[in-house]
């Protein structure tokens, strides 16, 4: 018989009350292949390499066989979608192996995507088909090299079966790595059963998993609001400043640990508007990128609802003291935007006098119809201006007030202390190359699908681990797309 194999499973999720999952087992899928390993995330977790490439790996992250240790179950959870409260989603499709810890001791949780029908599935398969794995594998780990709070892709796997959709596909797997899948939606869950004694056993097990520090505070509760506002603010401000729409942001999708979670109809922008709308299903641009701040308010809305009552056992008591915690949530945002944005252009220090510098630029970027990532790529070395003045006058076609905003530019600049090719390396951090573009990752996903290979998307996994690192300006990683070759529509992955 062949020896299970065996890793150091941490279950603290499982010794929460049988109401927060259902304890089931993977179905096991016919002839699984493993397409893509993350060594360096496996070593990251202190998972032994060779052993998840031999064939015992495969069928643990297949889900065809248990790892020693392993106690899987699917959690349950709750979720406004799209602004309507649904009582009852949870992992549909999904189910959580187990924790494990790093070589800090950091907690992960092992999960595995696609790995068959759970009692959350309602009227689905629990599958997954092989292009919504690999989009969720390049974005996800794209986002994380980008520096942005994210799930990663510890492996994608063949299932060896079809999926059947509009039409069939090839089946897949998806293993992710998160700090914790808990959602607003977990907390959701059991407040609308009135489980207030759950609400509460979850805060706390939040509040020890995720942010122990706020023990100490006179109300642990309210601190805990306080400090996933500010979590979510700051991710939120992250994602904007790289010109990335999640799509998606219900409060099913909005994860306790402030990681990004549920890489579905998202997109990288190419061509600038505040408007932009990928999601197929989105069709009142409820989620378009300059909405996103707001969404992340209204979830954190939701949040503080379940905490009522353990916030104040008076709940016009509590009321107050939650909105004291929720009005501070725009400048949270603020000051993150404002010093990610102001990074981008050159400003380390920046203040709320330079948020109209910053506003006019996206102006001038949404006119002229300017590429996100590029534009800020090439103020890199636009910012010295002595050897920039022709690139410059190119860089926004048409658009008068675009010398005016340069000259205030280059004041704004001169104020602070840096010089010039220290300013532009510091630019060049914070301002990719490249990103996973919408054209190139379906272009992966179709050369997969059509002619069965793999190359275009180990080449642009490849290429993401290093997005800051200067590219030939005719790389395909870096130009925009075509127009035969722009992207209108991202799809949720179901």
């Amino acid at each position: 018989m062949r020896q299970a194999l065996t890793i150091s499973f941490q279950n603290t999720y499982a010794r929460l009350p049988g109401e927060f999952y259902a304890r089931l087992s993977p179905e096991k899928m016919p002839t699984p292949r493993l397409l893509k390993l993350n060594e360096d995330l496996a070593k990251k977790l202190q998972l032994d390499v060779d052993a998840l490439q031999s064939e015992a790996g495969i069928e643990f992250l297949s889900g065809r066989v248990e790892a020693e240790g392993s106690e899987p179950l699917a959690m349950a959870y709750a979720g406004h979608q799209f602004g309507h409260f649904v009582p009852q989603l949870g992992d549909g499709r999904a189910l959580l192996l187990g924790e494990v810890l790093d070589g800090q001791g950091r907690r992960y949780d092992i999960q595995l995507k696609g790995s068959g029908r759970t009692p959350f599935s309602r009227r689905g398969d629990g599958r997954a088909t092989l292009g919504s794995v690999l989009r969720e594998y390049i974005v996800s780990e794209g986002m994380s090299a980008l520096g942005v709070p994210s799930t990663r892709a510890l492996a994608a796997l063949l299932s060896g079966e079809g999926i059947m959709r509009e039409q069939v596909f090839p089946g897949a797997i998806f293993v992710r790595v998160a700090q914790s899948h808990i959602r607003v939606g977990t907390f959701q869950f059991f407040a609308a059963r009135g489980k207030k004694d759950l609400v509460k056993t979850l805060a706390d097990y939040v509040i020890e998993r995720h942010y122990p520090a706020v023990k100490e505070a006179e109300n642990p509760y309210l601190a805990l609001l306080d400090v996933v506002s500010q979590r979510q603010a700051n991710l939120v401000a992250h994602w904007m400043a790289l010109g990335f729409i999640h799509g998606v942001m219900n409060t099913d999708n909005t994860t306790l640990s402030g990681e990004t979670i549920d890489y579905g109809p998202c997109a990288f922008m190419d061509t600038y508007h505040p408007d932009t709308v990928y999601s197929s299903i989105d069709h009142h641009g409820r989620y378009a990128y300059g909405n996103q701040p707001n969404i992340a308010l209204w979830n954190m809305s939701r949040l503080a609802e379940t905490l009522l009552f353990l916030v104040d056992a008076n709940e016009d008591k509590a009321v107050k003291k939650i909105e004291q915690v929720l009005v501070k949530f725009p400048e949270y945002f603020s000051q993150s935007w404002r010093l990610r944005m102001g990074r981008k252009i050159g400003i380390q220090n920046t203040g709320e006098e330079d948020e109209k510098l910053i506003g006019d630029l996206l102006g001038l970027m949404a006119a002229s119809k300017a590429d996100f990532t590029n534009t800020f790529r090439r103020l890199c070395v636009l910012s010295i201006k002595e050897s920039s003045l022709t690139g410059r006058a190119n860089l926004f076609h048409g658009q008068e007030k675009s010398e005016d905003w340069f000259e205030r530019w280059d004041k704004r600049l001169e104020c602070d202390e840096m010089e010039p090719d220290e300013r532009v390396a510091a630019m060049q951090k914070v301002n990719p190359s490249i990103i996973p573009r919408n054209h190139l990752v379906e272009n992966a996903i179709q050369e997969a699908l059509r002619e069965n290979s793999f190359e275009a998307f180990e080449y642009i996994i490849d290429a993401l681990k290093t997005p800051f690192v200067e590219r030939p300006p005719r790389d395909k990683l870096v130009l925009p797309p075509e127009p035969q070759e722009v992207v209108e529509q991202t799809f949720c992955g179901t």
